[in-house]
């Protein structure tokens, strides 16, 4: 495995390495307190996991997690001084995958790492027949999704999420449950991170979201999917 951290303080750099090769022994690290180099490397050595943190010398961390977003779906980690609900909720809308403040426990940051190497690599629900709804197509074997005749791309959060939704379709699907099953049971409570991917996916399936009809909303309880084969009201 190989690993890439954006952290301009030697002394978390060298916690963090420590942290990987621990739980990983063998894995390559590789470190930059740049945000440019660090966009540079995600291009030229392919990373797995990219540790990011948002107060960079050069750049903004949230300038480099938007440049890496144009080329490349690595997991990408935020770890930051910066605890604010608006810093949170702009980190997870950029496209990052999990996002801690520090100082950090190194056990809770091990096991966040994991979950998200987990869902970025999980294997989804082995062989089943296609879902449709609509103009909605999903291939559950190839993991492809068409909204018609066109391809659309998603992460593999956002995969595993709608996936989650259309084995469910028809039936509401818990908060609680969704973040467990997509995230981990560690993220039960993450309900923030739930609505952003919701409204990530709205967007990419060209739902209309002031009025949704294919991802459907159940207040305070949970959210569901139009049922399979159902003509999805214009």
């Amino acid at each position: 495995m190989k690993v890439l951290i954006i952290e301009d303080d030697a002394g978390v750099v060298e916690v963090v390495a420590r942290c990987f090769e621990m739980r990983w022994p063998g894995v390559t690290v590789l470190s930059t307190g740049e945000g440019v180099k660090g966009t540079e490397l995600v291009e030229a050595e392919l990373p797995d996991i990219v540790i990011l943190d948002l107060g960079l010398p050069d750049i903004n961390g949230f300038e480099v997690l938007r440049q890496i977003r144009f080329f490349s779906d690595v997991p990408i980690f935020i770890l930051t001084v910066r605890d604010q609900k608006p810093d949170i909720a702009r980190g997870l809308e950029l496209g990052a995958d999990d996002y801690l403040t520090k100082p950090f426990d190194y056990i809770e940051f091990l096991a966040r790492v994991k979950a998200v190497l987990r869902r970025s690599g999980m294997g989804e629900f082995g062989s089943a027949e296609p879902f449709q709804s609509g103009n909605l197509w999903i291939d559950f074997s190839t993991r492809e999704v068409r909204l018609g005749r066109e391809v659309v791309k998603l992460s593999p959060i956002e995969y595993s999420l709608l996936s989650h939704l259309a084995r469910n379709a028809g039936h509401v699907v818990t908060h609680r449950t969704l973040l467990e099953k997509v995230w981990g049971p560690e993220y039960t409570d993450a309900t923030d991170y739930l609505k952003v991917y919701i409204q990530r996916l709205r967007v990419k399936l060209c739902n209309n979201l002031s009025v949704p009809k294919l991802i459907l909303t159940e207040w305070g309880v949970g959210y569901k999917l139009a049922k399979r084969n159902q003509a999805l009201t214009p």
